[in-house]
């Protein structure tokens, strides 16, 4: 697990051709709008949560991020829990990110 602000963040989606989004807020905050290509894993649906992690594959890179940074923070600890090596939480989260935001 790593933190990393936003411009390493996004340097290291960018050079990873095994990078996948995660966004773990709600779906209310996910329809809100959400970083481009980012996949909905509910951390507050604890159970459901740790279900799609064990679906993931372990040898891909996860780029992770919430509101803030704490739940994705939590998000990328359980995910190294459960064998993924590459999770890295953006600093600040989507409140913080420069970005383009879908909706």
């Amino acid at each position: 697990m790593e933190n990393l602000n936003e411009k390493d963040w996004v340097e290291g989606l960018n050079s990873s051709n095994q990078a996948e989004i995660i966004d773990v807020r709600t779906p209310n905050e996910f329809n809100e709008g959400y970083i481009e290509g980012a996949k909905l894993i509910n951390i507050q649906d604890s159970s459901k949560f740790m279900e799609e992690i064990e679906k993931l594959p372990k040898d891909k890179d996860y780029y992770v991020y919430c509101r803030s940074g704490r739940r994705s923070e939590m998000a990328c600890q359980l995910m190294n829990k459960a064998g993924i090596d590459k999770a890295y939480n953006l600093e600040g989260g989507i409140l913080g990110w420069s970005g383009s935001v879908k909706k």
